[in-house]
């Protein structure tokens, strides 16, 4: 059975016809180009000869019937600008210009490109930038970089359309949205894509500097940036992986003999070890290394597999059973199990499916259950709430797959990876394969997009390097959508059992929360943390529950355990606020002690939308407003090992850490802290990432990133300009010489830092991230540090409910942010829309489905899971708010994870606020809004 389907499978279906259209070219293009070199096809299979223009140049290609038209571009002109990520023609990732019109390339036939003009993102930039790029840059409308090549060639078309008939007219967002509704961004970019095409359409771009906030920004405009899917090495092989087609199955034999005979195939490995059980859908059996796709895709079908097929647990309820067949039946098979969570795995009980309680984080839990029971049995002196909330699993979904090129040499291996932790990663591939870690380098200059999925080493990384080492060539494993959605992680669903006890005075006297976690065959959620935090006070009996199934593990979502939590936390404060007839932020702020929340919650009551809300379900239409609040608290994580080393160069000043950029910002917060020491322009600093050889780096999860480069790079600029002003007194003769913005200070004139790096010696020091005042909440455990404050965040939206169609659109979303100082505020405005971007289509689209009885993937492509697009978001405000982190080093503390808890919450108590009907069930489908509606 195979898992994927794949373009080729689909071009070979529909294009039979092909070869009868284009069979009398060959010798029309000859005659046209003379004696040209033809450009040799990817695979085998039918042939016909194409002529086209790529980008101004005349191209003879030999293609296949199966052949895409980004496979030529990619794999055959090698410009990899052109970005695939869906397969299917559903995200726009791999947009070019067809005779100036865009079009979708992975599932265009190549036969398609003869005799017209082809346009990709690489000649936009060429003798200068496009507007559109300018704009892109100025506005920070890209994170990652994956999907920004599609987005700029579509825009750019609609940009030089929208200019000759229009003039410099700004277009609406609605006629933008319409020009881009092709097009998906993972990152949630949106907002300021709006800002870019309006800019450049209005002319505002069309002389402006080629320069923004992001400093390897005109990298990704104009596809010069390189991620690991774009690493073509010579002789490398394709890897692809043979996958379990039963949810629950025990292997009675397995036979690769007639695969590793084929033609084409070079190798074959295994993936189960010693356990023979199936636990899911998915589930990797063999790898496989071949000359090219085809040929892995025949090998592949050529491998037998005897299955003894065994009823599967799907879904929460099937867990619960407590009848139910236990996924992990032996002490044996529970040890290594896959981790949902970031934290380390604590020991706790075993009872079937269940694994749990956890419960530490719970205070004072027999108050917590007396004040429910006593305001249950007496409501008349207080209120007591109780209510069931339930989430959906929620995949991460990268634009920029899996990805692993492993070269495994005499001299070392190179691992060329899609990673959140190159650092790490270089460490466990050592220890991994018993390996000098000298020996080991981990490249990952780009990453498209990781959010938790990326950060530990996973599968195709096994299998790329297995195969690499069998075969002693490169080999490529690059997940394909389908697989990214089955196996590439997701946030577990969630169903959560919590109560409120609330004196008659309105105190809170105490809560109980009781979750149960589908994490598949992962275990470790523990959304409690959470509970734990916000509203500190109360006394509170809170219990984590691990529910085992036959489903692919979950992983760390930007988040852990945060919004499933909130869902539930925020509406039930919600709830009791309006049982009570109060205002629902003054309830928040009397119950909430954090301080950072306190000055956000002045912030959002004087918000005109907030002070012009009308009570619940005042609307009588079809179309009914509504908004809603709710606030959110995070602890912060730093990174002690981070180094940054910093040195001086003829060229200027060059950072450098074995860290990475996922979209997050890495470089640019990196660049920030030396310019801020130096005086000078951030994008003046030249910053290196993505090689484990560089000085140690933090991992990009937990919001750790930010607050542990800055720092490290503030003290390495600190010292090395100490050591500049003493070369230069000595250099220029100016004992007295201090430094100061832009260069040394003396005698009344300046002399520029440019002119000290080119005359100053190749001097380098090494930044460390130095402890907090007063250290830290828990010491380090295992390179990760836990701060002794809490950021906070305070969330508003207004939605429209249509409740005809059961239809929601948000209008607006007003974002508060307490998290200390902003090192680069446009970014940070950036990261904050792209989480709330996410929760948006966490709180009201984004569903994975499995067949209830087999297990299988019923949302295989983002044409069924659906993600937000550009018309899905609303407008943004965001505030910061930066104070109250002054004994943080460097003053401030990671925002990427905060904004995702509080939205969801915000949008379910909007929906009341219009309609009277609370949801508790995510995502907030239209069946739901029209069964709650009139129920």
């Amino acid at each position: 059975m195979k898992f994927t389907t794949t373009r080729r499978g689909l071009l070979r279906g529909t294009l039979g016809t092909a070869l009868a259209t284009t069979a009398g070219c060959r010798r029309e293009l000859e005659s046209e180009l003379g004696s040209a070199p033809a450009v040799e096809p990817p695979h085998g299979g039918p042939q016909v000869s194409i002529t086209t223009t790529v980008n101004g140049v005349a191209r003879t290609a030999q293609v296949g019937v199966d052949t895409s038209a980004s496979e030529l571009l990619r794999d055959t002109l090698k410009l990899t600008g052109t970005k695939v990520s869906c397969g299917h023609g559903a995200c726009g990732a791999c947009t070019v210009q067809l005779d100036g019109v865009p079009v979708t390339t992975c599932i265009l036939p190549a036969t398609s490109l003869h005799g017209k003009a082809v346009t990709t993102v690489e000649a936009l930039g060429q003798g200068g930038l496009h507007p559109v790029q300018r704009a892109f840059m100025a506005e920070d409308a890209l994170q990652c970089g994956f999907c920004t090549p599609g987005f700029v060639v579509e825009a750019a078309a609609f940009h030089d359309k929208w200019r000759a008939e229009q003039g410099a007219r700004a277009p609406t967002r609605d006629e933008i949205a319409a020009a881009l509704a092709g097009h998906l961004c993972r990152c949630g970019a949106y907002e300021n894509i709006y800002a870019a095409v309006a800019g450049a359409c209005a002319g505002k771009f069309d002389k402006s500097p080629e320069t923004g906030p992001r400093v390897d920004a005109r990298a990704k405009v104009t596809g010069e940036a390189r991620y690991t899917v774009d690493v073509q090495l010579p002789n490398q092989l394709v890897g692809k992986l043979l996958r379990s087609p039963h949810a629950h199955a025990q292997v009675k034999r397995l036979d690769w003999s007639k695969a590793v005979a084929a033609p084409g195939v070079h190798g074959v490995v295994e993936l189960l070890g010693a356990q023979r059980t199936l636990r899911y859908v998915g589930q990797e059996l063999v790898a496989l290394a071949a000359v090219d796709e085809e040929a892995a895709a025949r090998g592949l079908s050529l491998i037998e597999v005897e299955y003894e097929v065994k009823p599967a647990i799907i879904g929460l309820d099937a867990g619960l059973d407590p009848k139910a067949l236990p996924v992990y039946p032996t002490r044996n098979t529970r040890k290594a199990l896959p981790n949902a969570n970031e934290a380390p795995l604590l020991p706790v009980r075993w009872s079937g499916n269940l694994r749990g309680p956890f419960q530490f984080l719970s205070k004072k839990r027999g108050a917590a259950e007396r004040a429910v029971k006593r305001r249950r049995e007496a409501p008349a002196d207080g209120v007591a709430l109780a209510a069931t909330y339930e989430t959906q699993v929620q995949c991460h979904t990268c634009l920029e797959p899996h990805a692993c090129v492993a070269d495994w040499r005499d001299d070392g291996l190179t691992v060329h990876l899609s990673t959140q932790a190159v650092h790490t990663m270089s460490e466990d591939i050592a220890q991994r394969w018993k390996l000098k870690h000298e020996a080991v380098q981990v490249l990952a200059p780009y990453v498209g997009g990781g959010f938790g999925s990326k950060a530990t080493l996973t599968t195709e990384t096994i299998a790329a390097v297995e195969l690499s080492r069998l075969t002693k060539r490169p080999v490529m494993v690059a997940l394909e959508r389908r697989e990214e959605l089955a196996v590439g992680g997701n946030r577990p669903a969630q169903r959560t059992e919590i109560a409120l006890a609330s004196s008659a005075a309105g105190e809170l006297e105490g809560m109980t929360v009781r979750s149960y976690t589908d994490a598949g065959v992962a275990v470790g959620s523990a959304p409690s943390m959470l509970f734990r935090i916000m509203y500190a006070d109360a006394p509170k009996h809170i219990e984590d529950w691990d529910v085992l199934t036959h489903a692919p593990p979950g992983k760390p979502l930007r988040a852990p355990g945060g919004p499933p939590a909130f869902w539930a936390l925020e509406q039930t404060i919600d709830e009791l606020a309006h049982h009570r007839g109060e205002d629902p932020i003054a309830v928040r702020r009397r119950f909430d002690p954090n301080p950072a929340r306190a000055k956000l919650y002045a912030w959002a009551s004087a918000l005109p939308v907030w002070r012009g809300r009308r009570p619940p379900a005042q609307d009588k239409g079809r179309f009914r407003r509504g908004v809603g609040v709710a606030a959110a608290g995070w602890p912060y994580f730093v990174q002690p090992s981070t180094r940054v080393q910093l040195e001086v160069t003829a060229g200027g000043l060059v950072a450098s850490t074995a860290a990475q950029d996922m979209g997050n910002g890495t470089r640019s917060v990196i660049a920030q802290a030396v310019a801020d020491v130096f005086g000078v322009s951030p994008s003046s600093i030249t910053v290196q990432l993505g090689d484990s050889r560089y000085v140690p780096g933090p991992m990009s999860g937990g919001s750790r990133t930010s607050a542990s480069v800055y720092p490290a790079a503030y003290h390495a600029a600190i010292e090395l300009r100490e050591e500049l002003v003493d070369f230069a007194r000595g250099r220029f003769g100016i004992a007295g010489a201090v430094a100061a913005p832009g260069g040394l200070h003396h005698g009344g004139r300046t002399i520029p830092w440019a002119d000290v790096f080119k005359a100053a010696p190749r001097l380098s020091t090494v930044g460390k991230r130095k402890r907090d005042k007063g250290g830290y909440f828990l010491p380090p455990i295992k390179d990760l540090a836990v701060g002794k404050y809490v950021s906070g965040g305070v969330h508003v939206t207004e939605l429209e409910v249509d409740t005809r169609l059961g239809r929601i659109r948000v209008l607006g979303s007003w974002i508060g942010i307490g998290v200390g100082k902003i090192y680069v505020p446009k970014l940070a405005r950036s990261q904050a829309i792209g989480g709330v971007t996410q929760a948006i289509g966490y709180a009201l689209y984004e569903e994975r489905r499995l067949d209830p009885r087999f297990g299988a993937l019923l949302t295989g492509g983002l044409e069924d899971y659906r993600i937000p697009g550009i018309a899905d978001i609303g407008e943004f405000e965001v505030y910061f708010m930066e104070d109250g982190f002054e004994n943080v080093r460097s003053g401030g503390v990671g925002l990427g994870e905060l904004v995702k808890l509080a939205p969801a919450a915000a949008i379910g108590n909007a929906v009341f606020n219009a309609t009277g009907w609370r949801p508790r069930q995510l995502p907030i489908r239209p069946d739901r809004v029209l069964a709650g509606v009139k129920g």
